[in-house]
């Protein structure tokens, strides 16, 4: 079966526990935290996939190593997929719950990016653009970009605002070659 339907699956159900439980929020949190622990520890794949390591010793780490799980319910999860032998597919299982949450519940991801840091208070104002925009709920994160020169991109669902001047000069540039 594709490993894609098996974690949609995997993560339907683990959904629908957490919702029934009021956990909801708490899985959430550990799904992002799991699915962030896969990106930013590149080995981790491959040492939860190894059969020579013993689920336990998976299960161990998982909960601790990655500081991944706070939840029982969570626990429990990992410890199911364990010992079903679908270890291979966690980290696509942890990134369709937490895509499967974030349409349950209306969020949107949001993302400004910024040629220097901006105020806490131009950070609010956009975030409450975005959500006047969607309707809901906006994830909102900030990043700083040097390279911008100066402006900003505004990124959430599949719109992009650029008005960076990186941008705009880019574009005069190819203006200028015609």
């Amino acid at each position: 079966m594709d490993l894609g339907v098996v974690s949609v699956r995997y993560a339907r159900a683990l959904l629908k526990s957490a919702l029934s439980m009021k956990l909801d929020t708490k899985v959430y949190a550990d799904m992002q935290t799991l699915a962030a622990s896969y990106i930013q520890v590149p080995q981790l794949r491959f040492t939860i996939d190894n059969p020579m390591l013993a689920k336990d010793q998976k299960q161990l780490l998982l909960e601790t190593a990655c500081g991944a799980v706070s939840c029982e319910l969570t626990k429990q999860f990992i410890k199911l997929v364990l010992e079903e032998g679908r270890e291979n597919a966690l980290q696509l299982m942890a990134n369709s719950f937490v895509t499967l949450y974030r349409q349950q519940k209306d969020i949107t991801r949001g993302r400004l990016i910024t040629a220097t840091a901006v105020s806490p208070k131009a950070e609010a104002k956009m975030k409450q653009m975005v959500e006047t925009k969607t309707q809901g709920t906006v994830e909102f994160e900030t990043e700083v970009n040097p390279d911008l020169i100066g402006g900003f991109i505004l990124e959430y669902d599949t719109y992009r605002m650029d008005a960076s001047v990186k941008s705009r000069l880019n574009s005069i540039l190819t203006q200028l070659k015609r």
